[in-house]
């Protein structure tokens, strides 16, 4: 759903590495903030943080999505919220159309950073020949109206065109499925990392259908810190055969 107004509603992710950065952008302008954090800040700090890097310049959000991160699921952080008003909304796991502009985003802050072993250095360092100052950045649109309602016409014409191709895509209860890895979310790694890692595990069995475009797996005991309900484009259907069978020994969570 498109936002009334500019940081009415925003979407954040953490983003890890040597350490991790907090990316948190405004779902209707796409402005964006890339906040360093460390991986052993407490919830209090991440408030704080919040707060001051946030809050202070736009005020508080009324509807907050992110993922299942075990941070962002607390009770602190839910009783948080509550208390300043904002809705958390949980995104379904590794499904990347829920913000796919949100993902572009991180994805060109990764490009940004990420080391090249071509060049011997990251891309920004190549172009301007000093390591990235800050990831910090903000981006405002300095129009006072924004035509809202191109922008819900676009993603409509977006969720439809989405929905008419996967209204098909049907598992029924007890047939086997691959599951598809999204490695930069960095919570399913293998022992091959980067374009030689399996972009599918499993087989795992339906469980059962939520709503029409998810459905609840019967995950491996070693992803029970996985949340066991996908978007149906992050299945594929499975033919049976022994050496379709992906182990997820080498699963690290």
């Amino acid at each position: 759903m498109i936002p009334e107004w500019k940081w009415n509603g925003v979407t954040m992710d953490f983003i890890s590495g040597k350490d991790v950065i907090w990316v948190i952008v405004d779902r209707l302008t796409k402005s964006a903030h890339f906040i360093p954090v460390k991986t052993d800040y407490s919830l209090e700090k991440l408030a704080e943080l919040n707060v001051s890097e946030i809050v202070k310049l736009h005020g508080v959000p009324l509807s907050i999505i992110s993922d299942r991160d075990l941070r962002f699921t607390s009770i602190f952080w839910g009783k948080l919220h509550k208390a300043l008003g904002s809705k958390l909304n949980f995104s379904i796991a590794f499904h990347r159309q829920t913000d796919g502009q949100f993902e572009r985003i991180i994805q060109i802050l990764e490009d940004m950073l990420r080391y090249q072993a071509s060049i011997k250095m990251a891309p920004y360092k190549a172009l301007y020949g000093h390591k990235c100052r800050s990831p910090l950045f903000l981006f405002e649109l300095s129009e006072k109206k924004l035509i809202r309602i191109d922008l819900v016409r676009k993603t409509e014409e977006k969720k439809s065109y989405t929905d008419l191709k996967r209204k098909n895509i049907k598992f029924p209860v007890g047939e086997k499925v691959f599951l598809k890895v999204s490695p930069w979310k960095r919570v399913l790694q293998f022992g091959r990392k980067g374009k030689l890692s399996p972009r599918f595990i499993g087989p795992y069995e339906v469980l059962e259908r939520i709503g029409s475009v998810a459905y609840h797996l019967a995950l491996a005991s070693k992803l029970d810190k996985i949340h066991k309900v996908f978007h149906v484009s992050m299945l594929q259907r499975y033919r049976s055969g022994l050496s379709h069978i992906l182990s997820t020994e080498e699963i690290e969570l």
